[in-house]
C-alpha cells in the first residue's frame, strides 16, 4: 500500500521518473491508457547495467561517443508489475564535460495492448524554488530572444504543438540562481534533441520544491503499443555549471560541436556562399545566375546557391512544391549545364529544396491529393499557399526522396538548403487505423530524420543546411544531420545581434547560418554599414545574400576584405570558447563577444557599438570609429574586430580595436577612444573595476593598468594616466 499523505508521500518526494495516477500530483513523465480505460502506472526498479560508450537511439538524433572511454552509460531497468510494462531509463555521462544525457524506452511486455498518452524524456528534482527560468521566445524574423523570470508556485513552461520546434519557443531552457551572471552562479541547462512538438518547463509545489521536465509534447499525442512493441523517447542534453551562464553555454557548445554534429563538415571551414534569394527572389534564369557567379568569383566567394523558384512552373510562392523537376524555361540548357558553368568559374554549386511541402497547384497534388496531412472531410488549411506532405507514410517519403536523389545525382551539387515554411494542422491521414492517428505527429518527425539520414548516407560529401521559415526549427535534433542551421530570415545586422546572442545561450556559433545582405535591409529597412553586416555574419557560417552585380565597387572591394578577415578569424570563431561580453537586450543594443582557444593563447574580439546618439561622443576625436552621423532615417552602427592580446579571466575582459578600446566585466561596460598615450572615457554604464587594455604602441608588448574609477560614472569625460605591468599570456596567475 502507498501512504499518500505526510512528509514521505509521493507528492513531496524526489522521484527519478514520476508516473501518473499514484498520489504524485505534479507533472508526470509517463501516462498511459490500458484496455480497461485505466491510466495509473508505476515504475519499480528491477536491475541496472553500466558500460563504456553510448548506444544509438533508433531512428532519432542523439549525442555520441567518439571513443568508448569518453562516455560512461547507465541503463536502469524498471517494471510496472500490474500491466507488464518494461521501462528503461537511459543515462550517459560525458566525463570531461559537465554533461549528462537522459532518455527513456518503454516496451509492452504485458498481455494486452497499451496506449502511451505521455512519455517525457527527463525529470530533475531541485530542492528549492529560488531560481530563475531562462527561455528563448520569438516569432518569424525575431527568433530566440531571451526571457528570464523568477520561478513561482505552480507551473511555468514553454512548448510547441505545431509539429516543429517553432519560432515562438525554443526547446532549450535553463534554471539558474537568481543572481547568476555570465560568470557566477549555479546553472542547469536542458536541450531536447528533437525537432517536433515539445514541452519543457518546471513546477514548484507547495513544499517549495522544483521539478524540471522536458520531452515530447503530450498535446494530441498517443502511441499504440501492441505486445512486444517499443517506443523510444528523444534525448535531453543536460548541462550543469557552477560558474555562470557563460560556462553553461560553452559546455553546450563543446558537446554539440564534438559529440552531436557529424560528417565531413563537422570540424572544417564551410564554403563562403552567395545565395540568390534576396538578389532575385523568383525572377531569375541561367543568365542571371551566371552573372552573379562571375562577379562572385572575382570577389573570392566560393559557392553559388540557387534558391526557391527553379522547379515545376514556380514563379511565385503559390505553386509547384512537390514537382521536383527542373523548369528549363528558366534554367536554359538544364541544371547540369548551369552547374558545369558555375564550376568552370571556380565556384561550388548548391540548391534549395522544400521536401516537406506540397502545393495544391502542382502535378503531384493533382495525382495524389491524399498525400498531404489532412483530416478526411474537413477543409484543408493552406499557409503560404502550401500544405504539408505526409512524411509519416513510407510510400510518400520514398517518392520524394527519389525525386531529390535524381536532382542531386544529375550534376555536381555540393550543398542543399532544406527549408520548411509552415507548421502542421488538421493532423490525420487515410492510411493509419484510428488508434494510431495521433502517432502522425511523431511519425512525421521520424520521417524527416529518415530522409535526411538517407541523403547523408548516399551523398556523404554533401553540406546540408536546415532552415524552417528562418529559425523555426533551430534545435539539437537538426544539428545531428546538418552542421549549420539558418538562424533567421531577418538578415538585418542589428536585429541579428539579439537573435544570435539568444541562440548562443545553447548553440555554438559554428552552426549559425548568417549572411551579409543588402542595405536598406529587405526585412526591416534599416541602413547599416557594409562592415557592420560583415562582422555580424562572421559570428556564424558567413556568406552573402544580395545582388553582387548591382552593388558598388567599394562594396565589392569590401567583400574581398571581409573574406580575408573571415579566413583569418574563422578557425578561432568556429572552434573556440565563446565569451559574451555585451548584452544587446540590456545595453542600449550593444553587443560584444570574445572567442578564445582552449589554451587562451589566441583570442579574437567582435563587437558592435550602439547608436551614434546613445553616447556623448566627441565628434572631433581623431581616428574615432564613432562618426556621429546619420544616413536617411536610421542611425549608423559601428563594429570592430581585433585580436586580443590581454588576458581573458572570465571576470575581466579587455581588448583593442584600432584606436578604439572596449573593456567589460560583469559590472562595467566602458567605451574608450585612444588619444596618443591617454584614454578618454566616453561613457560608463555602471561603476568601473580594474581593467586590462592594450594602448597603441604596446600592441604586442605590455598591457596597461587603469586605476579604478570611483563609484558610478555617467556621461563623464576624463583622462587617465596609465602605467605598464607585466604581460599576461597564460591562463593562471596575475602578476
Amino acid at each position: 500500500t502507498h501512504d499518500g499523505m505526510g512528509p514521505h508521500s509521493f507528492d513531496c518526494a524526489a522521484i527519478e521518473f514520476p508516473t501518473s495516477g499514484v498520489a504524485d500530483f505534479r507533472e508526470p513523465c509517463m501516462q498511459l491508457m490500458d484496455k480497461y480505460g485505466m491510466s495509473a502506472c508505476e515504475c519499480y526498479f528491477d536491475s541496472y547495467a553500466i558500460f563504456r560508450g553510448k548506444k544509438k537511439l533508433e531512428g532519432l538524433p542523439a549525442t555520441y561517443a567518439n571513443t568508448d572511454d569518453e562516455v560512461t552509460s547507465l541503463e536502469v531497468y524498471c517494471k510496472d508489475p500490474h500491466n507488464g510494462l518494461e521501462i528503461t531509463l537511459q543515462y550517459s555521462v560525458f566525463e570531461k564535460l559537465d554533461v549528462i544525457t537522459r532518455s527513456v524506452k518503454v516496451k509492452n511486455g504485458g498481455a494486452d495492448p497499451i496506449e502511451l498518452r505521455r512519455l517525457l524524456s527527463a525529470c530533475v528534482e531541485l530542492d528549492s524554488k529560488d531560481y530563475d527560468m531562462i527561455t528563448l521566445y520569438g516569432t518569424w524574423a525575431r527568433e530566440r530572444h531571451v526571457q528570464r523570470n523568477p520561478l513561482h508556485f505552480g507551473k511555468q513552461l514553454v512548448d510547441s504543438c505545431r509539429g516543429s520546434t517553432s519560432h515562438a519557443h525554443n526547446n532549450f531552457i535553463a534554471i539558474v540562481d537568481h543572481k547568476a551572471t555570465e560568470d557566477y552562479g549555479d546553472c542547469y541547462g536542458f536541450a531536447l534533441c528533437y525537432s517536433g512538438s515539445f514541452v519543457a518547463g518546471c513546477e514548484v509545489n507547495q513544499y517549495e520544491k522544483t521539478r524540471v521536465f522536458s520531452g515530447i509534447n503530450p498535446y494530441d499525442f498517443s502511441w499504440h503499443l501492441d505486445l512486444g512493441e517499443e517506443f523510444q523517447a528523444p534525448e535531453v542534453i543536460m548541462v550543469f555549471s557552477a560558474n555562470g551562464i557563460g560556462n553553461m553555454s560553452r559546455t553546450f557548445h563543446d558537446v554539440m560541436r564534438n559529440n552531436l554534429t557529424r560528417g565531413k563538415w563537422k570540424d572544417i571551414r564551410r564554403p563562403i556562399l552567395i545565395n540568390n534569394w534576396e538578389a532575385t527572389y523568383f525572377n531569375f534564369d541561367t543568365d542571371k545566375l551566371l552573372d552573379i557567379a562571375r562577379e562572385s568569383a572575382k570577389a573570392g566567394i566560393e559557392m553559388l546557391v540557387m534558391d526557391d523558384g527553379w522547379f515545376g512552373h514556380r514563379n511565385d510562392d503559390k505553386s509547384s512544391l512537390g514537382d521536383w523537376f527542373v523548369n528549363e524555361n528558366k534554367i536554359k540548357g538544364g541544371l547540369k549545364y548551369l552547374v558545369d558553368e558555375v564550376n568552370k568559374l571556380g565556384l561550388k554549386f548548391g540548391i534549395w529544396f522544400e521536401p516537406e511541402m506540397i502545393s495544391p497547384d502542382s502535378e503531384l497534388y493533382k495525382a495524389h491529393p491524399d498525400w498531404c496531412i489532412h483530416i478526411p472531410g474537413r477543409p484543408r488549411t493552406t499557409c503560404r499557399s502550401q500544405l504539408v506532405i505526409d512524411f509519416s507514410r513510407k510510400d510518400v517519403r520514398d517518392y520524394i526522396y527519389d525525386q531529390m536523389y535524381k536532382i542531386l545525382s544529375s550534376a555536381n551539387i555540393e550543398y542543399v538548403k532544406w527549408d520548411m515554411n509552415r507548421q502542421l494542422c488538421e493532423v490525420g491521414n487515410e492510411v493509419l487505423p484510428p488508434e494510431r492517428q495521433r502517432e502522425i505527429w511523431h511519425r512525421y518527425v521520424l520521417g524527416v530524420y529518415e530522409i535526411q539520414e538517407r541523403l547523408l548516407t548516399d551523398f556523404p560529401d554533401l553540406l546540408l543546411e536546415n532552415c524552417a521559415g528562418g529559425g523555426s526549427r533551430f534545435d539539437a535534433g537538426m544539428l545531428y544531420y546538418s552542421p549549420q542551421i539558418w538562424c533567421s530570415d531577418d538578415t538585418d545586422a542589428i536585429e541579428r545581434l539579439k537573435i544570435q546572442y539568444g541562440t548562443s545561450l545553447c548553440y555554438p556559433c559554428s552552426c549559425f547560418g548568417a549572411h551579409v545582405s543588402d542595405s536598406p535591409n529587405h526585412c526591416v529597412g534599416r541602413i547599416t554599414p557594409f562592415e557592420t553586416r560583415g562582422r555580424v555574419a562572421m559570428v556564424g557560417t558567413f556568406g552573402y545574400e544580395l545582388d553582387i552585380t548591382k552593388i558598388s565597387d567599394d562594396d565589392k572591394w569590401n567583400i574581398r576584405k571581409q573574406i580575408e578577415e573571415f579566413n583569418k578569424y574563422n578557425p578561432l570563431v568556429r572552434t573556440g570558447d565563446q565569451y559574451r561580453i555585451g548584452n544587446p537586450f540590456e545595453m542600449l543594443d550593444d553587443s560584444a563577444q570574445a572567442v578564445a582557444m582552449g589554451d587562451y593563447q589566441q583570442a579574437v574580439l567582435i563587437h558592435q557599438c550602439g547608436k551614434d546618439d546613445a553616447f556623448p561622443v566627441r565628434h572631433d576625436t581623431p581616428n574615432s570609429i564613432f562618426q556621429g552621423f546619420r544616413t536617411g532615417k536610421f542611425p549608423i552602427w559601428h563594429t570592430g574586430i581585433a585580436d586580443i592580446h590581454a588576458r581573458i579571466t572570465g571576470i575581466i575582459f579587455a581588448y583593442r580595436s584600432g584606436s578604439h578600446v572596449i573593456a567589460s566585466s560583469p559590472d562595467v561596460y566602458l567605451f574608450f577612444t585612444i588619444l596618443d598615450r591617454r584614454l578618454t572615457l566616453i561613457q560608463s554604464l555602471k561603476h568601473a573595476v580594474m581593467l586590462l587594455v592594450q594602448p597603441p604602441g604596446l600592441f604586442n608588448r605590455n598591457p596597461v593598468f587603469i586605476q579604478p574609477v570611483q563609484d558610478t560614472v555617467q556621461r563623464f569625460y576624463g583622462t587617465f594616466q596609465v602605467r605598464s605591468v607585466s604581460c599576461l599570456k597564460r591562463k593562471s596567475g596575475l602578476p
